[in-house]
């Protein structure tokens, strides 16, 4: 089954149950994901459904494949962060299909925002910084607390290898062999790491505003291995704005360093603070290069933007600063010094 398909999405639903066959209610697409199909169902009381349906081949302009078997672990991902989380951080589960590789969820309530497009258009908001760092300390934080049970169910890490480290990670090094020694002693590290529950796709793209609050989504790659990870990725999308929005440069940064030091004070009992420190830098400086040279590009950074930021990352990785703060500063120095 296609749920792209308007009529089949609807006789699916009512042959299941889930559906009324008198019930009126629209469905419609859903666009911007290169992973999943997802469509959305509402209802006349203003409430409604999201639909996501895992894709074998993703939506990118190279050859990128993944198990669609992936949307089991997306939706016992989202059963524990429904535990692990404040309520209402994240959609609640309403059904799962293995067989048809689907999920449904509650949608998160209208009006609402997608944070990256905000991002894009306005000067980052405090407190939304301050709600995503707490966010994703309280998640690295409260899973040890259930490291007994959660780490026996998130130990396979074959989705995290397909949607994350091949594309992001062996593939840049291949076409970036200035920056292969660096990636490839990364990718050894962070196979090595088994220290908490780790979401994998924490980014703004995946992160809607609703009522003043985040709600977060996307959760196919989670798994338990190194938080550093999760840092890195989320990092690497506000230096990256921070290159692309030259007017609004200064608030990007200074929110990198609020958003570390709001992080940092949750996750006290995850690991040291150097050595977490450490694998963050490196991770943000791989994730900052895999954006631009992955297998998943960001979009609104052009050629030339894209090859600057190339250049910085490969010189920044032949001597990473130690700390996120001196990452954040050469940052600033090697932008503010390109043409």
């Amino acid at each position: 089954m296609n749920i792209e398909q308007p009529d089949e999405l609807r006789r699916y639903l009512i042959d299941r149950g889930h559906l009324a066959s008198d019930a009126t209610a629209r469905i419609e697409r859903i666009d911007g994901g290169v992973s999943n199909r997802t469509m959305r169902v509402r209802f006349d009381d203003g409430t409604g459904w999201v639909l996501k349906q895992a894709l074998a081949k993703l939506r990118v302009e190279v050859d990128w494949f993944s198990d669609p078997a992936r949307i089991v672990r997306e939706a016992l991902g989202m059963r524990r962060l429904g535990e692990l989380l404040p309520a209402g951080t994240v959609p609640r589960l309403l059904f799962e299909d293995p067989a048809e590789h689907l999920l449904a969820m509650t949608a998160v309530p209208e009006p609402h925002a997608n944070w990256k497009q905000v991002l894009l258009a306005e000067t980052p908001e405090r407190n939304h910084v301050h709600q995503s760092a707490e966010l994703l300390g309280t998640l690295h934080a409260r899973a040890l607390d259930r490291a007994a049970e959660l780490k026996p169910e998130f130990a396979d890490v074959s989705f995290f290898e397909s949607l994350r480290l091949e594309p992001y990670y062996e593939y840049t090094a291949e076409r970036v062999p200035e920056a292969a020694a660096f990636l490839t002693q990364l990718l050894v590290d962070t196979r090595q790491q088994r220290r908490t529950l780790v979401h994998g796709d924490f980014s703004p793209k995946n992160i809607l505003i609703h009522a003043g609050r985040l709600v977060l989504l996307d959760h196919e790659v989670i798994h338990w291995g190194d938080p550093a990870f999760d840092v890195g990725f989320f990092l690497a999308h506000l230096l990256s704005k921070a290159h692309h929005c030259r007017d609004r440069r200064d608030a990007f940064l200074a929110a990198v360093a609020e958003w570390w030091q709001k992080y940092i004070r949750h996750t006290a009992p995850v690991e040291p603070r150097r050595s977490l420190e450490d694998r963050c830098v490196r991770h943000t400086l791989a994730c900052l290069l895999a954006r631009v040279r992955g297998r998943s590009t960001l979009e609104y950074l052009d050629e030339q933007e894209r090859s600057r930021q190339t250049q910085i990352v490969v010189r920044l990785m032949t001597e990473a600063p130690s700390t996120i703060d001196a990452l954040v500063h050469r940052w600033q120095e090697l932008l503010d010094d390109s043409p």
